[in-house]
C-alpha cells in the first residue's frame, strides 16, 4: 500500500470506529463497504483487517468501564451458537474468493444495503426477553456473516435492541460480542497463513485513528439526535451497498450470457 492508500485507509477506520461507538455497531460495515468500493484490498484481506481494528475499538470500549454492562448470560449464548458458525463462514470465504468474486462483492453488497435499512427501520421494543433459543439462533447468522465478511453486527443488532435492555447495557453487549468473535477469526485466518501481508504497516496507520476517534466519540459525541445519526448512517450504508452490487451482478449477468 503506498501513502495514499494507507491515508485513506487509516481516514476510513477513524470513520469506522466514530461510528461504532456512537452506535454499538456498524464498524465492520461501513470499513468492509468502502474499502471493497475502493479497490484498496482483497475481500479477505480486508475482513482480517477489520477484524484486527474492530478488537482494538472493543477493548477500548470495553476498558473503560464498558464490561460492567455486558448482559453476560445473553452474550454466552450469543458465542455458543456464532463461534461455531464463523468457522463455517470463513470456509465459505476462502472458497468464494478463489472462485466467485463477484458472487462475493454481490453477497457482500447485499449485506450492506439490507443492514441499513434494518437501521433505518427501528425494531419495535418486545415487553419480555426472548427465549434463550432465539439468542442461539441470531448468533448462529451472526457468526456466518461475521466467518464471511467481518459484520456479524446485523442480525444481533436487530435482536438485541428489540429486548428490554437499557441501550447502554445493548451496546456494551455487542461490542463484547463482536470482540471475542474477532479473536476467534483472527486465530482462524493466522492459522491458515493468510495474513494479509500489509497488515503491520497499515495497522500501524489505522490503530490510532481508531484509539484517538473511539475516545472522540465517547468524549464528545455530537450535537445530534439519536434518530439524525441513524439516518446519515443509514445513507452511508446504503449507497456504499448499491455501489459495490451493482456493478457485480452486471459481471454476473455478463458472464452468463457467454
Amino acid at each position: 500500500m503506498g501513502f495514499e492508500q494507507l491515508a485513506a485507509f487509516a481516514g476510513i477506520a477513524a470513520v469506522a470506529a466514530y461510528v461504532q461507538t456512537l452506535t454499538g455497531f456498524a464498524f465492520g460495515l461501513v470499513m468492509m463497504g468502502v474499502i471493497a468500493l475502493a479497490g484498496l484490498l482483497p475481500l479477505p484481506d480486508a475482513a482480517a483487517m477489520v477484524g484486527m481494528l474492530t478488537l482494538v475499538n472493543a477493548v477500548q470500549m470495553l476498558a473503560h468501564g464498558g464490561w460492567r454492562e455486558v448482559a453476560r448470560r445473553e452474550l454466552r449464548l450469543i458465542l455458543m451458537a456464532s463461534l461455531p458458525s464463523l468457522l463455517v463462514g470463513y470456509v465459505l470465504l476462502e472458497w468464494l474468493a478463489d472462485t466467485r468474486v463477484d458472487a462475493l462483492k454481490l453477497g457482500l453488497g447485499a449485506v450492506i444495503m439490507l443492514s441499513s435499512l434494518q437501521l433505518a427501520m427501528r425494531p419495535a421494543g418486545l415487553a419480555r426477553r426472548s427465549s434463550d433459543a432465539s439468542f442461539v439462533g441470531f448468533g448462529i447468522v451472526s457468526g456466518l456473516m461475521g466467518g464471511l465478511f467481518s459484520t456479524g453486527g446485523p442480525p444481533l443488532v436487530y435482536h438485541l435492541f428489540r429486548q428490554p435492555l437499557p441501550p447502554e447495557r445493548v451496546r456494551e453487549t455487542l461490542v463484547a460480542a463482536f470482540g471475542a468473535a474477532q479473536i476467534v477469526r483472527l486465530g482462524m485466518v493466522a492459522a491458515s497463513g493468510n495474513l494479509p501481508s500489509a497488515s503491520a504497516v497499515a495497522l500501524v496507520c489505522a490503530v490510532p485513528a481508531v484509539m484517538i476517534m473511539t475516545y472522540a466519540a465517547r468524549r464528545w459525541p455530537p450535537p445530534l439526535s439519536r434518530q439524525t445519526m441513524r439516518r446519515l448512517v443509514f445513507v452511508l450504508l446504503f449507497l456504499s451497498g448499491l455501489s459495490l452490487a451493482l456493478p457485480a451482478a452486471a459481471h454476473l449477468l455478463v458472464a452468463a450470457q457467454l
